[in-house]
């Protein structure tokens, strides 16, 4: 059987939800505060994904301006109970300090393109929602508890209620059916049926190099819930040396002839201060139950980096230059931030992309920023800018963004004069404050009339800017910069508390209020092999 080389969904894609509907696997993924909301991959063969659609595209589903950093959709389930799809998820308006304001919805749909339901409300009593269809026909709805009394762990157990579909909302008892095991942080609930037992899947131990996949099970759905022998299925946390780790958080799916397969989040860390840039990714392993009925990972619970799937991949497109024109407007691989009406800050008419500079960079309202993930190590990325500032509060350009606290960003601006320069903005030397305190380059100043060509190399750690004018060829602009800033670790939150993953493209703001637009020809971004690139996969 052929072997796929994980992650399968490389990039800022965590917390898989799987799903199997006839020969068609799907698999949703988080996107936190970018939009449109959730990620739904679909393959044929578990080894071959490709980005089919995001459901969440309407106000009246989740508005996310104001959302903090790696808040807004968390950890969304997708099920079919034989006649339409079920997506939960939870959209999150506060994460840090005791207090957690959750907010969870199930949506539905006759067809994975859609069109999805308007949300109904489920509660707000914790995160991390699921949905089990019952063979009899009930639905059940879990998710974990958050209790902000508790010390020093404010995770309660995992909630279990039923949902009656016809009122639209939970009903009877709730109850907390499974308190988690002694790794603590229990969370990312998914139910089963097999055999006449109740099996609860988890995620434990935080999302950081602790994580683990607990299972448990039970007889009866309400409890109580045995652990399994091992305890943890999947984790790396006594494996510091393993190629894949934060391993946890899982679903777990059936093939037509029978195997079974789990998809778990993971992360690559790089360099001596393990930093994972790509964020949190999804990648499977081969399962199988044992004589006990209980579930194993083949040679688990350290998850392997090779895994035998029924399907062979084909690496030409991750290692293709992906050239984005706006012609037919924005390329499906690109997301913006949080809001709802992106006609508030893109256009794509005329074949252009068009920003309109709205907040600055940091905020979590209203910024015209479009970007891509990062999904290799190394590559380039360039555009070309036709922009003309009045002063420096109006600045758009190319950006490697994380989050509000950590970023870099080449900008064209003007000083106070009107007169038009170059300037890069980082965060680098200030994080996790998030100032402009970096010791880059002054401001150069360039003609006023004219586009500029912007670009970025990263290779590895090291990031450096280049720029052109109108017939010139590129040159470097700015010191050599540290790329891992733009990683989970340098999120500007507490420890293991920041979600998502590095994206490039562009931007504008206009902290004027005026809405200078800025517009962009082309973006452009190309893989580049690397040595400093450990875990890449090589091109045949």
């Amino acid at each position: 059987m052929p072997q796929v080389r994980n992650p399968i969904l490389p990039g800022f894609n965590p917390d898989p939800s799987i799903l199997r509907v006839g020969e068609d696997y799907y698999i949703a993924t988080s996107t936190f505060e970018w939009w449109p909301g959730v990620q739904i991959h679909h393959s044929k063969d578990l080894a071959n994904w490709e980005l089919v659609v995001r459901p969440l595209t309407r106000k009246s589903q989740a508005d996310l301006r104001g959302d903090p950093d790696s808040c807004g959709i968390w950890a969304p389930c997708l099920t079919h109970d034989g006649d339409k799809f079920w997506l939960v998820y939870t959209d999150v308006k506060r994460k840090d300090g005791s207090f957690k304001d959750t907010h969870n919805y199930i949506i539905h749909a006759p067809a994975i393109e859609g069109p999805w339901s308007d949300p109904v409300y489920a509660d707000s009593s914790g995160f991390d929602p699921s949905l089990f269809h019952d063979e009899d026909g009930r639905k059940w709805f879990s998710n974990m508890m958050w209790d902000h009394r508790r010390r020093p762990h404010l995770f309660t157990g995992i909630a279990l209620q039923e949902f009656d579909p016809k009122a639209g909302k939970l009903v009877g008892p709730r109850k907390n059916i499974f308190p988690g095991s002694d790794l603590a942080f229990v969370e990312g609930p998914h139910m089963y049926k097999r055999n006449g037992w109740y099996y609860l899947l988890t995620a434990e131990g935080g999302t950081g190099y602790s994580h683990a996949a607990t299972l448990a099970r039970s007889r009866d759905i309400w409890g109580p819930y045995e652990l399994h022998p091992q305890k943890h299925i999947v984790t790396s946390k006594d494996a510091p040396l393993a190629a894949l780790q934060r391993a946890g958080h899982g679903d777990i799916v059936d093939t037509p002839d029978g195997r079974t397969y789990i998809v778990h989040l993971t992360g690559r860390p790089v360099g001596q201060k393990r930093r994972c840039v790509l964020g949190r990714e999804t990648a499977i392993q081969e399962a199988y139950w044992g004589d006990d009925d209980w579930l194993y990972v083949k040679n688990g619970p350290v998850p392997s980096l090779y895994v035998d799937v029924p399907g062979t991949r084909d690496d030409t497109d991750y290692w293709s230059e992906k050239r984005y024109t706006f012609e037919n407007g924005l390329h499906k691989d690109f997301q913006w931030l949080r809001t709802p009406e992106p006609e508030r800050i893109f256009s794509t008419e005329g074949g252009k992309l068009t920003l309109i500079g709205r907040e600055s960079l940091g905020s979590w309202f209203e910024q015209a920023l479009v970007a891509r993930r990062q999904t290799h190590f190394s590559f380039d990325a360039e555009t070309t800018i036709s922009y003309a500032p009045d002063d420096e509060r109006q600045f758009a350009g190319l950006t490697v963004y994380y989050c509000r606290y950590n970023f870099f960003y080449l900008t064209v601006t003007a000083h106070t004069d009107g007169q038009r320069e170059l300037l890069i903005m980082s965060s680098e030397a200030s994080w996790p404050g998030g100032k402009l305190e970096s010791p880059g380059p002054a401001a150069k100043q360039i003609p006023n009339d004219g586009k500029v060509r912007l670009a970025v190399t990263v290779r590895g750690a090291a990031l450096q800017f280049w720029y052109a004018l109108e017939g010139k060829e590129l040159e470097k602009f700015g010191p050599v910069f540290d790329a891992t800033i733009v990683s989970d670790e340098c999120g500007g939150h507490q420890v293991d508390g920041s979600f998502t993953g590095s994206f490039v493209g562009v931007a504008a703001s206009d902290c004027n209020g005026l809405a200078k637009s800025a517009q962009f020809d082309y973006i452009t971004y190309r893989p580049v092999e690397h040595e400093s690139d450990r875990y890449e996969p090589r091109r045949e």
